[in-house]
């Protein structure tokens, strides 16, 4: 695995250390003994959030305890999207993890004073599996490209299932994830955030292509809108698997919305034929990782939704990868795509 920390910013781990254990005192009031230790950022993951794990020990009421711990801290410099959502991403996982039926690493604590580490940040349960990172790609190589077909069967059944139970939720509690005045939910809050990150890149430079994109889309608006939680990056590299190859976690909920139930699907589908499917760029197919119309047929019946339209949906997925890239090109001074790929992406050659 490549040693390489894809993280937006890093800090002192000694320091950060100090600062944790003091803070988590006052949390823990019970305990004694209070120990922090293996700090380390994760390696091959993460874009957007700071983030870093770690483990607590203590002695409470005569008995040892210990907890994994993983803190997300909130980006402020370095931010990939307008909407930063952070008290939204601690809020819906806490919401899943007590629902039961996704399988989330338990929230902790959300602290929102930015005067114990300079920002605002939560701690969660570190969950313990194997990640497909996306660095190196986990088609190329690592444990997946080791993996038997059957072994990849049970992966990708497992995450389609955990991806489609995100669709059987209950929206009456999630009013926290609601969007603005006249997109409060449905198509038009994910089309809202979509149209205002465009807003948002033209203030570095303007974005015609990205523009036409929108253009082309609204013309063929789809007839299907079904309602939905939308987890926002869905994708395998955002899942931890157990040694039983079956989902252990399903990680990175920063940009939740109640944006209807298609949007998901499509992105994971975008991001399968990508990294490990037919068309994949960045190695052979996986065998035993099913196929497109496998992926929809067993998210439909797990999920009881039609997947009606999907076409739509992936292609509007296509144009909010583009807005991340661009949005990364910027703060990282380098251009991801050139404009002929970009609009072909797009389809407004």
């Amino acid at each position: 695995m490549s040693d390489v920390i894809v993280a937006p910013e890093t800090r002192d781990l000694d320091d950060l250390s100090r600062d944790l254990r003091s803070w988590l005192s006052g949390k823990l009031p019970q305990a004694r003994d209070l120990a922090l230790q293996n700090f380390t950022y994760p390696r091959g993951a993460g874009q957007s959030h700071e983030t870093i794990l770690f483990d607590a020990s203590w002695t409470e009421g005569g008995e040892p305890r210990k907890q994994g711990c993983v803190v997300r801290i909130k980006p402020e410099k370095f931010t990939v999207f307008p909407d930063t959502l952070f008290e939204e991403q601690y809020q819906i996982m806490k919401a899943l993890h007590e629902d039961g039926r996704v399988r989330i690493a338990e929230p902790l604590w959300l602290e929102e004073d930015a005067a114990v580490l300079g920002k605002p940040f939560f701690v969660m349960e570190k969950k313990h599996g194997r990640v497909p990172v996306s660095i190196p790609p986990y088609a190329r190589s690592g444990w997946m490209t080791e993996a038997s077909p059957q072994q990849l069967r049970i992966l990708w059944q497992d995450a389609v299932t955990q991806l489609a139970l995100i669709q059987t939720i209950p929206l009456a509690n999630l009013a926290f994830l609601g969007g603005p005045e006249g997109a409060r939910n449905g198509l038009a809050q994910e089309w809202d955030k979509y149209t205002r990150f465009v807003d948002w890149l033209e203030e570095v430079e303007p974005q015609p292509i990205l523009r036409a994109g929108l253009a082309r889309l609204k013309s063929e608006w789809p007839e299907h809108e079904p309602e939905g939680l939308v987890w926002g990056d869905a994708r395998i590299g955002n899942m931890m698997f157990g040694d039983d190859y079956k989902v252990v976690a399903v990680m990175d909920w920063e940009q939740p919305s109640l944006g209807g139930a298609l949007h998901d699907l499509a992105w994971f589908c975008v991001i399968a034929d990508t990294m490990h499917g037919p068309n994949s760029t960045y190695g052979a197919p996986l065998e035993g990782m099913g196929s497109h119309d496998e992926t929809v047929a067993l998210w439909e019946q797990v999920s009881g939704k039609s997947a009606a339209g999907l076409e739509w949906y992936e292609q509007f997925t296509q144009l909010k990868m583009s807005c991340t890239a661009v949005r990364l090109s910027h703060l990282r001074g380098t251009r991801m795509m050139d404009d002929e790929t970009l609009a072909k992406r797009l389809r407004v050659a």
